[in-house]
């Protein structure tokens, strides 16, 4: 290793020096409050390192680079190699281009055990990203414990089957699917996230994606000639929660749990994709909104709330179009993007008749690592890739949807606008790929899925898939 090429995602300054300096070293560890926040510098000569951040979360990336520069091997669990190390000698001044740097982690559709999730904390601390934004509940499960209402844990954790492949299909796979995290769960969760610098955002979703909890509580929900049941299908369900003041008490004491829990300062609360909803339902979602504020927080949204009413000021996911992220940054409420034409990583990631379930747009890793912010306002604050799981049963289904499409976001949301994406791969190839290797991941590879990771027992689409360039 002669320089920091080999660096994911990209500093702002590097400047290599003459020398190495041994490995693992000694790190005197400053702080300079002058520095931009998460900001630090690493001065590496051959007698020891220095540290400098700006704060907490800036000795946590700093630490996160000098693993980049030890090798591959720095990020398996255990050293397997006793021979001297060496890093090169050099400046490095490093800071991020937006303070939310986020991935959210779809855990209603298909839950996620909790060792699980702790290893996708790790692996969003590796790419120095800091928002874990937890869709803890759906129609097809909810995954929060409230003590107050059990019936949340004994009813709505937990379907009898699911669809099989697309949601235009009758095939279901008749295996009973469940789980949910215990309040104890998720403050580990919570404090292990925070160790790494990584806010945990946790969603319960209203009006929509509600299904599960009327089948717990079905005085929640409209009238209904029968027996409701957790939903075992994909899509947009047209049950709505009832929008009633027993319905707001309900969620009110939900809310109340889940702050007691979750520190982030932002809460969320869905608000999408809600067909049939009516004024009663929009007064819902503000009314939710507006008792988060009395808490001291704040909620998170997605744009289709902006049709609700009168809001607090909110951070608004801005999903559909970039419409929508002007319409809510001049409504005065931050903006993180999160594009579905872009940054959704549960699409397909090419047109081969071997990428396993081919749905939504065309997300090539190419075609991500080119999306480029285009609202040039500060209240955008930054950006978020999503993993919808209705397609993602498994951890390694995760994996393989997951990356290395988010090493390109994470140099998105991080690094400098100018990008070059011939420059990007040769890094990701050569030097990245090897790490995520030695840290269990079962990723893409560049020229397409292993034979294991194809698959032909999901039926095809009768519909085309959707494909934007």
């Amino acid at each position: 290793m002669t320089g920091f090429d080999t660096l994911l995602p990209r500093p702002v300054s590097a400047t290599p020096q003459p020398g190495v300096c041994a490995w693992p070293a000694e790190v005197e560890v400053r702080t300079d409050p002058d520095l931009p926040a998460e900001g630090y510098r690493l001065e590496i000569t051959p007698d020891g390192i220095t540290l400098t951040a700006a704060d907490q979360a800036g000795r946590t990336h700093a630490r996160q680079t000098l693993r980049q520069l030890a090798g591959p091997d720095a990020f398996r669990a255990a050293v397997i190699d006793e021979r001297p190390r060496t890093i090169p000698c050099g400046v490095i001044e490093d800071y991020p281009r937006f303070r939310w740097r986020g991935c959210l982690l779809d855990v209603a559709r298909n839950f996620r055990t909790k060792a699980e999730v702790l290893r996708f904390v790790d692996l969003l601390s590796a790419h120095k990203l800091n928002v874990l934004h937890l869709h803890l509940t759906d129609d097809q499960g909810w995954r929060v414990e409230v003590p107050e209402f059990p019936k949340l844990t004994e009813i709505a954790s937990w379907r009898t089957g699911s669809m099989v492949g697309r949601h235009d299909g009758p095939e279901r796979d008749g295996r009973p699917h469940g789980g949910f995290y215990t309040t104890d769960d998720l403050r580990e969760i919570v404090a292990y996230a925070a160790e790494r610098s990584i806010t945990v955002l946790p969603e319960i979703d209203v009006p929509g994606h509600a299904r599960a909890v009327i089948t717990a509580y079905p005085e929640l929900g409209p009238e209904h000639e029968n027996p409701w049941e957790v939903w075992t299908s994909w899509g947009v369900s047209t049950s709505l929660l009832e929008p009633s003041e027993y319905t707001l008490g309900f969620f009110r004491r939900v809310f109340d749990h889940v702050l007691s829990i979750f520190p982030s300062q932002v809460i969320g609360l869905g608000g999408d994709e809600v067909p049939g909803a009516t004024p009663a339902h929009g007064r819902l979602v503000v009314d939710l909104a507006n008792y988060l504020a009395s808490q001291g927080r704040r909620a998170f949204g997605w744009d289709e709330v902006l049709d609700a009413g009168a809001l607090p000021p909110m951070v608004i996911g801005a999903w559909r179009d970039e419409a929508a992220a002007v319409r809510a940054a001049e409504a005065g409420h931050e903006v993180v993007l999160c594009p579905e034409d872009r940054l959704y990583l549960d699409h397909r990631q090419s047109d081969h008749p071997d990428e396993p379930i081919p749905v939504g747009y065309l997300h090539t890793l190419e075609h991500v690592y080119g999306y480029q912010p285009g609202l040039d306002d500060p209240r955008v604050v930054g950006v978020q890739a999503q993993l919808w799981s209705e397609h993602m049963d498994s951890v390694r289904r995760v994996d393989y949807a997951a990356f290395p499409r988010l090493c390109a976001v994470a140099e998105i949301a991080w690094s400098p606008a100018e990008r070059d994406y011939a420059e990007f791969l040769p890094r990701l190839r050569d030097h990245h790929l090897p790490r995520l290797d030695a840290l269990g991941v079962e990723y893409r590879p560049l020229e397409g899925p292993h034979p294991w990771q194809t698959r032909p027992d999901v039926p095809p689409s009768s519909h085309r898939p959707l494909t934007r360039a």
